[in-house]
């Protein structure tokens, strides 16, 4: 189990933690006009990065607040957290 420090309380364990998906993730602008197939492409189809990746993780057993992390996606080892609305921050 991963070991996460939040930018808010510090560490934690993973199972206190939601991925929500890698960043940058821009929901599509005509959500009114997409087709079906569209939609579901953007929901489910997702580069699987072998490597340092960013990602959107939220503490959801916790203070609640989302960040992004810089993780390993093989080895599992955090490189860098930072608070969401951060510099560089998308």
């Amino acid at each position: 189990m991963m070991t996460i420090t939040c930018p808010w309380c510090g560490k934690r364990r993973e199972n206190e933690f939601t991925y929500g998906g890698p960043v940058p993730l821009a929901r599509p602008d005509n959500r009114g006009d997409i087709s079906d197939k569209a939609w579901a492409e953007y929901l489910f189809m997702r580069d699987n990065v072998k490597g340092i990746a960013r990602e959107r993780w939220c503490h959801s057993h916790g203070c609640g607040q989302w960040f992004t992390m810089r993780r390993d996606t093989v080895t599992h080892k955090i490189h860098s957290i930072e608070k969401t609305g951060d510099a560089g921050e998308p």
